[in-house]
């Protein structure tokens, strides 16, 4: 944070005049909000703007300099209110930097309209009102100059955010293929960490929802990614939004003590800044968790938490989320009214804040969990409300869902265009009816698909192909002129042979034995898992000197993968240690680092160099690679 030290100084100059002051202080405090620090911000501000709630003291000043006064006090009323869980904040927000768009469009400052445009978004983000959002996004990416600019990076993120936060993941991840030209190369690293850790949650969900291991590994990789750089920039804020979504990734996937840890973090984090809302998310998160591990109690009170800290303020989408969860634990502990009660709560929140897709799923919630407890005219009106609700769902997962809860409600067989408006009862069959509304899906994801049955049947959330082909040739052979015909895979994408004729899959029948030098707990963890599932044996380390005595003693190592930036000794120190001793003078070394390049590391002695923490996915490659060579 060299520019804010500089900055600070510069407003200690009492030279300054009131216009160079009112510029400092709004760089300093956008600064500020950037990296998450939103009460130093509003310090910053001073003479200019106290408080939450206060109209800001721009008298004096030039109209451009007024806008911009406006914005950053109605940027940070938003983020601030949000935090603290202020009444009203939002409302508040909207209407300073509304103020502000109207002085810059007079100005014809066609860039700031656009920038103003796109923090007015996000307020109504917070407040669930994702249409009014995503207008105001396409407005900012429609005025900004420059193709490249960082405004229009900053544009996307938040945009798919908005889409993340209607639960349209698919749409989130095409924003973030998009965007991926602009933060290849961009220096700013807190940009950089927030593509990748949107990436991380648009992935982890998808994951969860299409049956995609492949991408809760790349979500695992990108959150990895994001850690790394939000740590490097030391910003608490977001490094503990990346615990807390590395918390639900792996509670998702049953690994409940390291979601706990990480959701530890992320708490004792939240809790030194003082962010209530997001302390409130960490609970959510916990309860999911919890009902995950069976602690069905424990996750009622500590949903029911986080629903007492968003009652009090603006953020209702969030309380909507809360609502679900508790509502499910309510009915799993048998108390179908107050779960009832709940759900029905959840329903009206969602979609009074704009957010049909978490009214949808509070509404399934209730079918899924109190069907057997609702009387039939009900659950015909809930069905009815929940078709309404996710009529414009993009999500097969969601669908898919809807298409279950057609089981138990009988009137359900209304929603789909394949069915008749006015039925006859005399000639109608159940299991008919089911029947033809399986088809109707499986058709849907071969559709979506191009044919290809892999792929649909990941997104009808079958754990192999084989079950939707066994449905394509049983029940449902007039789909089958839908599907592509299945090439048989290659057995191993490594089964090579080398000049001696030898085939390098026979020579995994013996383990080889990698010795992994990292003192980054998250990135240890994600490389041992990819090698051991490659099976490779790991023998992990976290400190340079302890990796000293391993590689000089008389372990057998088949190949070194060193982190360099190590306690004690460096990776660079450690390879040219190797490179000295006679049992490891040809022993393949890898160099994993942020901050090296491959020239460097090669100099040292080491084989390959990967970037950090981008090349982890490429690592159990490269090492397989580096062993064929060496066989």
């Amino acid at each position: 944070m060299n520019l804010t030290r500089e900055m600070i100084k510069d407003l200690e100059n009492s030279n300054h005049s009131l216009s160079e002051r009112a510029e400092l202080r709004c760089r300093l405090a956008r600064e500020l909000e950037e990296a998450g620090n939103y009460d130093a911000a509003r310090e910053v501000m001073g003479e200019f703007w106290n408080s939450v709630g206060e109209r800001p003291n721009i008298s004096g000043l030039s109209e451009e300099e007024k806008a911009e006064v406006l914005q950053r006090a109605g940027s940070l009323t938003g983020w601030i209110g949000s935090a603290h869980q202020i009444e009203g904040a939002q409302e508040m927000a909207k209407n300073l930097i509304s103020e502000a768009i109207r002085m810059f469009e007079v100005l014809h400052s066609r860039n700031k309209v656009a920038e103003a445009n796109t923090n007015l978004a996000v307020c109504y983000w917070r407040e669930g009102s994702f249409d009014e959002a995503r207008v105001l996004i396409r407005e900012s990416l429609a005025r900004f100059n420059e193709a490249g600019s960082e405004m229009k990076a900053v544009a996307l993120l938040r945009g798919a955010m908005v889409e993340r936060a209607a639960k349209r993941f698919n749409d989130a991840l095409s924003i973030y293929v998009q965007a991926t030209p602009l933060f290849t190369d961009n220096t700013n690293c807190l940009l950089r960490a927030q593509f990748h850790h949107g990436l991380a949650n648009v992935l982890n969900h998808l994951g969860v929802l299409e049956n995609r291991p492949d991408y809760t590994d790349r979500a695992l990789i990108e959150y990895t990614a994001a850690s790394f750089h939000f740590e490097l920039e030391g910003h608490a804020r977001y490094q503990a939004c990346v615990e807390n979504n590395l918390g639900f990734l792996l509670g998702t996937i049953a690994r409940f003590q390291e979601a706990h840890d990480h959701l530890d973090r992320a708490q004792t984090l939240f809790t030194t800044i003082k962010d209530s809302v997001h302390l409130a998310q960490v609970d959510e998160t916990r309860a999911r968790v919890m009902l995950a591990e069976g602690r069905v109690v424990e996750a009622e009170k500590t949903a029911r938490r986080a629903v007492r800290t968003l009652d009090q303020g603006d953020e209702q989408s969030l309380l909507a989320e809360a609502l679900t969860t508790q509502g499910l634990a309510l009915a799993r502990l048998n108390h179908p009214e107050q779960s009832q009660t709940v759900l029905e709560r959840a329903v009206e929140v969602a979609s009074r804040a704009g957010d049909p897709e978490g009214a949808g799923n509070a509404a399934m919630v209730l079918i899924e969990e109190l069907g057997a407890f609702l009387p039939n005219d009900e659950l015909k009106a809930l069905v009815d409300r929940a078709r309404e609700l996710l009529v414009d769902t993009q999500d097969l997962s969601t669908l898919k869902r809807l298409a279950t809860c057609a089981g138990r409600v009988l009137s359900l067989v209304h929603a789909s265009p394949r069915f008749p408006a006015n039925i006859d009862w005399n000639t109608f069959s159940f299991k008919q009816a089911i029947l033809d509304y399986e088809a109707h899906f499986i058709g849907l994801a071969l559709d979506d698909t191009g044919g290809v049955v892999s792929r649909a049947a990941r997104l009808l959330g079958f754990n192999h192909h084989q079950s939707l082909l066994a449905l394509l040739n049983g029940r449902h052979e007039i789909l089958r002129h839908r599907s592509n015909p299945i090439v048989p895979r290659r057995r191993s994408i490594i089964r090579t042979t080398n000049a001696n004729g030898s085939n390098f899959t026979k020579k995994r029948a013996k383990k080889f034995r990698i010795l992994h030098v990292e003192d980054n707990e998250v990135v240890a963890q994600l490389v041992q898992e990819r090698l051991s599932l490659a099976g490779f044996e790991v023998d992990m380390c976290a400190d340079g000197r302890e990796a000293l005595e391993k590689i000089a003693g008389n372990n057998h190592y088949n190949l070194l993968l060193l982190d360099n930036e190590l306690p004690g000794v460096s990776g660079l120190e450690l390879t040219q240690h190797a490179r000295g001793l006679a049992h490891h003078h040809q022993t393949p070394i890898v160099i994993l680092s942020a901050t090296l390049d491959d020239q460097t590391v090669r100099t040292a002695g080491a084989n390959a160099f990967l970037r950090k923490p981008e090349d982890i996915a490429v690592v159990g490659e490269t090492i397989t690679r580096l062993l064929q060579s060496s066989s």
